[in-house]
């Protein structure tokens, strides 16, 4: 920000930078074939240390836990999970990316939208923190009685993983 409170727009490099990390994202998130397949396009994108925040989990730390804490449990419950970028912006304090998450869980087609604020450094993102209602997650969880076996074995392995590295450190 400049010293009047408005908003200043990044230098040209960054611009670019921003624009190419924006363009790696849209291409990872338009048609996955599969979580090894995300996990390796986005691998590229992300910090070593990448930091995760999302409603109902626990923050994740670390391209490991990228793969085995978020992408292998989202593609297990929704595995046509994809997305498309709306828009986004690059300010001086990160990136802003809104895009339509859709797929099908338990035979029904579902979409929500989010936000997801990053943080790059080097062309690399060290933090995502994604921004979403999570209620038409849950309900389509809650009315799909054949998915909950699967959804409590996938929360009772993020929260045995997250327990483990707590206990670790």
């Amino acid at each position: 920000m400049s010293s009047t409170g408005t908003a200043t727009a990044p230098p040209p490099s960054a611009q670019r930078t921003a624009e190419e990390w924006v363009a790696g994202f849209a291409e990872g998130w338009r048609a996955p074939s599969g979580p090894d397949a995300f996990v390796a396009h986005f691998r590229p994108l992300l910090a070593p240390d990448i930091r995760l925040i999302q409603p109902q989990v626990p923050t994740v730390v670390g391209h490991r836990a990228f793969a085995e804490e978020f992408v292998r449990p989202l593609f297990a419950l929704i595995p046509d999970l994809h997305g498309e970028v709306e828009r986004w912006a690059a300010r001086e304090d990160g990136l802003y990316i809104e895009l339509t998450l859709s797929g099908t869980l338990a035979g029904r087609p579902l979409s929500w939208r989010a936000c997801d604020r990053l943080i790059l450094r080097d062309g690399m993102a060290v933090e995502r923190e994604s921004y979403f209602d999570s209620l038409p997650l849950l309900v389509a969880v809650a009315t799909s009685p054949r998915v909950w076996p699967r959804y409590v074995r996938l929360r009772a392995a993020r929260l045995f993983n997250h327990l483990t590295r707590r206990t670790a450190r």
